[in-house]
């Protein structure tokens, strides 16, 4: 493994990996909100408080859920994880790209970088398919009982995660090392060994982060909703992402053939760089 090269592939997860959002499948319809309803009140109270969004829609479900007489544990979130449904292909997609990698001697390290509940991912089927998973998440007090929120993840601040995967600093609490000085080449994943997937504008500064460090970024989309592609074609029209593919995951689908080529060019690149060092 010491002589493996490490490759990152940093997901969002709502409209990414998962269609719509992880709290429409169940959180939302167990306080008796339509999802349209809860939106409009957590986006409602953002902008009359000149609030953050990603802080409101927190508030909104504990406020809601304790209104409702709502378990507000850990666990209550992680099993509404277990209702969350994903793209074709995506449970499939983990084991298949790690062992392409594997053959190639790449380390494939998976993460989660979304505006989402943490809780509610750790509950999903392929919560064990991540190295970490940086998203919202809640404090709890003594008896367990959410309360506050512990980390607000919006579309800047997304950022510093990749920072964190860059030097290999997996707490979210530690700003101490991922602030040190460290030489490009003895970062654990260098930027050019990253791999960004997101849906939409929330993704949009990680996704040009990681493509302007020479990484490499694709704009995924619902295959079922119209009119999306050309949409996020603007992306690539404005230098934001590398590729536009739809969320399909399965063998042979485009972004399985543009993610496993990605990882042939860093072996290639590898490669001439080891060349030019020996000459």
């Amino acid at each position: 493994m010491k002589d493996m090269i490490t490759v990152a592939l940093i997901y969002d997860f709502d409209g990414t990996l998962a269609p719509g959002n992880m709290q429409e499948y169940d959180s939302i319809p167990a306080v008796g909100k339509s999802n349209m309803e809860f939106w409009h009140e957590a986006n409602t109270l953002a902008e009359e408080q000149d609030a953050d969004q990603v802080l409101t829609y927190m508030a909104r479900m504990l406020q809601a859920a304790q209104s409702k007489g709502l378990s507000l544990r850990r666990e209550a979130f992680r099993e509404s994880g277990r209702n969350v449904t994903f793209f074709r292909g995506v449970e499939e997609w983990f084991g298949r790209i790690n062992n392409y990698g594997k053959e190639r001697g790449v380390r494939i390290l998976h993460y989660v970088n979304s505006s989402g509940l943490k809780e509610i991912i750790e509950g999903t089927a392929i919560a064990h398919e991540f190295k970490n998973i940086y998203a919202c998440s809640f404090l709890y007090n003594i008896d367990g009982i959410a309360y506050w929120p512990a980390v607000a993840v919006n579309y800047t601040n997304k950022t510093q995660f990749i920072f964190k995967i860059n030097k290999g600093v997996e707490s979210v609490f530690d700003t101490k090392d991922v602030n040190r000085f460290m030489e490009e080449n003895k970062r654990p994943v260098p930027f050019s060994r990253m791999i960004y997937f997101g849906d939409g504008t929330t993704d949009i500064p990680c996704m040009k982060l990681v493509k302007n460090f020479g990484g490499h970024s694709i704009a995924v989309y619902n295959p079922e909703a119209e009119g999306q592609r050309n949409a996020l074609n603007d992306l690539i029209r404005d230098n934001r992402v590398n590729h536009v593919c739809p969320a399909d995951y399965s063998e042979m689908s485009e972004i399985d053939t543009v993610v496993k080529t990605i990882i042939d060019k860093i072996v290639m690149d590898n490669r001439l760089a080891e060349l030019e060092v020996a000459r």
